[in-house]
């Protein structure tokens, strides 16, 4: 398996234009973070999970003319649904239907958020997409199973996904114990990390921290990381030897 970081920043905390802040003026690749999303390569087929404002920026750069077999989404916030409409690339390119997964919940967003897919007849050049609903229980997309981990956004459910020995949730504020069983024994673990201070709907670094303490993976990355945590050198300099910053374009193997 093969995992690729889209994109480990988000919309919290980024201005809105350049300023002197130390991310803004860093000269470190790695602190140009793109919003939040990973592609999954298993047996050649890639698989990617959120589709923010970046999504199309994202494919050009990490992806470019290779097909995707489907997308998922973990929850229904903008930073990672906003990039839905770019599929109709794939559509035009590979003369196919584009295949999405999401929870009834996230499906009324997507539905809300973009009207002019689902209309009928079709105008010309909509997204073409298949819908597939799914739960808080594993699925299958051909032969790849995908375990889904439930956590709390604040007040709003959102899903991680386990494949194989590799986990990958983010906007994570509190996980059940139920929702770490899934979690055990992975080898890599992927979670959000927003920034020292506490926030009422993300793990900051510290409680970050605390949970790759209680799951004990091999190895660790964080992701979903804002201007407010610091430049990559400094964070990742305080880092145990088994955690590590993410960053846009970063590839591991598992």
């Amino acid at each position: 398996m093969q995992v690729t970081f889209l994109g480990t920043g988000t919309s919290q905390g980024v201005p809105v234009i350049a300023c002197p802040c130390p991310i803004c003026t860093s000269a470190d690749q790695r602190d140009k973070r793109l919003r939040t999303s990973v592609m999954i390569e298993v047996a050649g087929k890639k698989f990617v999970i959120d589709s923010g404002p970046d999504f199309r920026q994202q494919m050009l750069r990490y992806n470019p003319v290779d097909d995707v077999r489907a997308l998922i989404f973990t929850h229904e916030h903008k930073d990672h649904i906003a990039g839905l409409d770019d599929v109709r690339a794939y559509n035009f390119i590979f003369k196919k239907f584009f295949d999405v997964y999401a929870t009834p919940r996230v499906w009324s967003a997507i539905r809300r958020e973009f009207p002019y897919i689902f209309e009928e007849p079709k105008y010309p050049g909509v997204p073409l997409i298949n819908e597939h609903q799914i739960t808080n229980a594993p699925f299958q997309i051909d032969d790849v199973t995908f375990i889904p981990v439930e956590v709390s956004h604040f007040k709003m459910p959102v899903l991680g996904f386990r494949v194989g020995d590799f986990v990958y949730i983010t906007d994570a504020k509190t996980v059940s114990e139920e929702e770490r069983q899934k979690i055990r024994g992975c080898k890599v673990l992927v979670i959000n990390a927003l920034r020292i201070e506490d926030h009422i709907s993300h793990f900051t670094f510290q409680e970050a921290i605390d949970f790759v303490a209680d799951i004990k993976p091999e190895i660790a990355y964080f992701t979903h990381i804002s201007h407010q945590l610091g430049v990559h050198t400094e964070i990742e300099s305080i880092l145990p030897s088994h955690i590590r910053l993410a960053y846009d374009g970063l590839v591991i193997e598992i």
